[in-house]
């Protein structure tokens, strides 16, 4: 199968998702502008930045439609082991910020190597099975190597720290493994052997200030200090009721007593200006767009495509859910973006091109018929 033509991408493609994911943009963008807003300087360096990022993720997102998606397996798989020899050099003379070392400095940008793992660990598992094993996984042995470089890129991920990220791309291997057919009675061992390990991860895999979250979590902790972030983001959630403030009107976000306003907690800025109708709305749109890709994956007849795509969905599925979970109170605070709508360019173009990925498996699956 070859690259597909502009044409033919657009008549085969699932023009509902792509939309979606315009408007889910557009939405983030208006609540970027919304939380860096002054009347002295109204179109910020994040908003200015985060246009750019939208742009350039629809040209990936376009081009990742056209390639064959045999090649963009291939790529990843070779590009998973670039990935992990960049966790490495990140461990080692990364940059670091907001006390985490998780970034490399390219030139005029900064790499993040744990986001391209979100889109190459998938490839590289799609790849390895299509190639070894043609039919299935079977046994346990089969998933060897699949747990061995999950595992690797867990730790590495994990010391950085960046725990969200890491729970995040385990999540989307597991799911994988899930998938393929993997016996369910050793994610229950699993399940047991982690429980029983979890005095040991407290007392010596988690930091301090992650130790402070799930504390915070469960209820300790100051209002005016380690809860404060927790208390304003469930006020302007409260404040915003059935229809919001309005957009640019909400207290929390002009007054700046929400932090992270932009980034992870955005969509606390959403239910203050939008209210609850808003934020339903949102939540309907990536409900549509998961259900719909999930759809088009399992349709597919090839193992590999399958596995890829559930990868490549997992990942955005699971930065959704935690994300609005932190947000609502519902989980530890963690520090993973919205997918389409936090600042942030990196998590931004790995959304875009896993979503072009899945496209192209759309695409490429009616074309063939």
């Amino acid at each position: 199968m070859h690259s597909t033509s502009f044409k033919n991408a657009w008549h085969a493609a699932d023009r509902l998702s792509f939309f979606i994911i315009l408007i889910l943009s557009g939405i983030g963008l208006l609540f970027i502008f919304s939380t860096t807003y002054t009347p002295e300087q109204p179109y910020s360096i994040f908003f200015k930045k985060q246009v750019c990022g939208v742009v350039f993720g629809i040209i990936l997102y376009i081009l990742c439609t056209l390639i064959d998606y045999r090649s963009l397996a291939r790529f990843g798989y070779l590009s998973f082991f670039a990935s992990l020899i960049l966790l490495l050099y990140t461990l080692i003379k990364g940059t670091i910020g907001m006390g985490a070392q998780r970034w490399i400095n390219a030139f005029f940008f900064k790499i993040q190597p744990s986001e391209l793992v979100k889109i190459s660990l998938p490839s590289f598992i799609g790849y390895y099975t299509h190639s070894y094993y043609p039919t299935m996984l079977k046994t346990l042995p089969d998933y060897a190597l699949i747990l061995f470089f999950t595992l690797i890129s867990f730790v590495l991920i994990l010391k950085q720290p960046a725990l969200g990220t890491s729970l995040i791309i385990l999540f989307s291997a597991i799911s994988m493994c899930w998938f393929s057919g993997l016996a369910r009675k050793y994610f229950l061992y699993s399940f047991f052997i982690v429980t029983c390990c979890a005095p040991l991860l407290w007392n010596y895999v988690l930091k301090p200030y992650q130790k402070k979250r799930i504390m915070v979590f469960i209820g300790y902790g100051d209002t005016h200090r380690e809860r404060y972030q927790r208390e304003q983001a469930i006020i302007a959630i409260g404040s915003g009721g059935l229809w919001g403030k309005g957009f640019l009107h909400g207290t929390q976000n002009i007054l700046k007593f929400l932090p992270e306003n932009r980034t992870d907690f955005i969509f606390a800025i959403l239910c203050e200006e939008w209210g609850f109708v808003g934020a339903f709305l949102v939540l309907i749109l990536y409900l549509i767009l998961f259900i719909r890709n999930l759809i088009s994956i399992s349709m597919h007849p090839s193992c590999m495509v399958q596995l890829m795509g559930i990868g490549m969905l997992m990942h955005i599925i699971f930065s959704t859910g935690i994300n609005i979970g932190m947000v609502l109170s519902l989980l530890p605070i963690v520090g993973q973006p919205l997918p389409f709508m936090s600042y942030g360019l990196a998590h931004l173009l790995i959304t875009y091109i896993s979503f072009g990925i899945l496209q192209n498996i759309t695409i490429q699956q009616k074309v063939s018929w």
